[in-house]
């Protein structure tokens, strides 16, 4: 047999996949490290009971394994039976779909869960072979869909360079917006005020100078993180997940999980007003990206939200030169704020023909006014105009 011939399965649990042996094509040598594809990650979304069949999320994991039984190649996939914790939002196709007499749940996904960042989607090393293995896994992920007979499959917050691939597979293209931090080589923060525009950078001073006043914040990392931090945190994670999307996705044991497993890759900030700690932002340490996650405080002050989650996180990024401040979903007021728009990709393929070219002149109609509004936010960043 060719031990490069691709053998393709599916797995309805990480938990039976050695650690090692997904940490390699998740993240080999000579890539950026990205927490959020590591086994330990998305195993932990599943073992504490965050994504699970009772709350929705039914594995179904595509491996692709050589002739000698080692895996090549991976895609993290789920059968979904809702659209909750995506951040790709596709709740009025589900809905036309079944007005129309269609059942558009249990569909495919393949993303992080709860997670809106951009990443590796086909888990392959570096290597002669990679792009076997890459339209192995992709193949694999199709007759799967086909086999099971979902409505669709859906492969959220891709690469740039990985849209026209996939769109020259048959999917469709959906495109939307995030606000992103870029270091452009800065010293500190002094060196990142310099590169906005006077009025901005005075408006930023003044918010710092709000939020900062009577606290102290205090950076939290590795093996400082206590489980009393983490009781201290849940707190407040729920509070802001009951509010804003009704029911948090992450459990208590979520949380513990990812500290017992990747504490060196999670970087708590807190707000004190003396040794009480009133606020606090989660974030996750790739090699080139801090990526905010989690907010919340139960003693709201102006600017706070701003100061832990934002300039808090530049400043970290600039100590420990990172390229990038990825601080999750939406937000237009993080422009002003030295965060700018770019755009994020996610593919889509519908089994029913007719309901395809629907979505498709959905979409059309979609990115055209995505590219609007990415026109119209590029001339308004804050920064000195040459």
């Amino acid at each position: 047999m060719d031990a490069a011939l691709p053998q393709i399965t599916s797995v309805s649990s990480l938990a039976g996949i050695d650690p090692a042996e997904w940490n390699a094509v998740a993240n080999p040598p000579g890539l950026p490290y990205d927490p959020f594809v590591s086994w330990e990650f998305l195993e932990a979304m599943e073992s504490s009971g965050a994504a699970t069949p009772r709350t929705g999320w039914r594995g179904g994991h595509i491996l692709v394994r050589d002739g000698n039984d080692r895996l090549r190649g991976a895609m993290p996939m789920w059968f979904k039976y809702h659209s909750r914790g995506e951040f790709v939002f596709d709740q009025s196709w589900a809905e036309a779909w079944q007005r129309a007499g269609g059942e558009y749940y249990p569909k495919l996904l393949c993303a992080v869960p709860f997670t809106p960042v951009t990443g590796r989607r086909r888990l392959v090393a570096p290597g002669p072979d990679a792009e076997l293995y890459r339209a192995a896994l992709l193949d694999g992920a199709l007759q799967l869909a086909e086999q099971t007979g979902v409505s669709s499959l859906h492969i959220n917050f891709i690469e740039d360079e990985e849209a026209p691939l996939f769109e020259k597979a048959g999917f469709l293209s959906r495109t939307d917006q995030q606000f992103h931090w870029r270091n452009d080589g800065y010293g500190s923060f002094d060196d990142f005020l310099a590169s906005l525009s006077s009025e901005k950078r005075k408006n930023l001073r003044k918010e710092r100078a709000k939020a900062q006043a009577g606290l102290t914040f205090r950076h939290v990392q590795g093996e400082e993180i206590a489980e009393d931090h983490l009781d201290i945190f849940f707190e407040f994670y729920m509070d802001t997940g009951n509010r804003k999307w009704g029911s948090p996705y992450l459990t208590r044991k979520s949380f513990s999980i990812l500290r017992e497993r990747m504490a060196k890759d999670i970087l708590f900030i807190f707000a004190c007003e003396g040794d009480e700690i009133i606020a606090g932002a989660m974030n996750l340490v790739g090699s080139e990206t801090l990526y905010g996650r989690y907010w919340g405080t139960l003693d709201a002050r102006p600017m706070l939200h701003f100061e832990t989650c934002y300039y808090q996180a530049i400043d970290y990024a600039i100590k420990h030169g990172l390229k990038t401040v990825e601080a999750g979903a939406q937000g237009g007021h993080k422009l002003a704020r030295g965060y700018a728009p770019v755009l994020t990709h996610s593919a889509h393929w519908i089994a029913h023909p007719g309901f395809r070219d629907a979505v498709s002149d959905y979409l059309e109609r979609e990115r055209a006014a995505v590219d609007e509004d990415m026109n119209y936010l590029r001339d308004r960043t804050p920064f000195r105009k040459e």
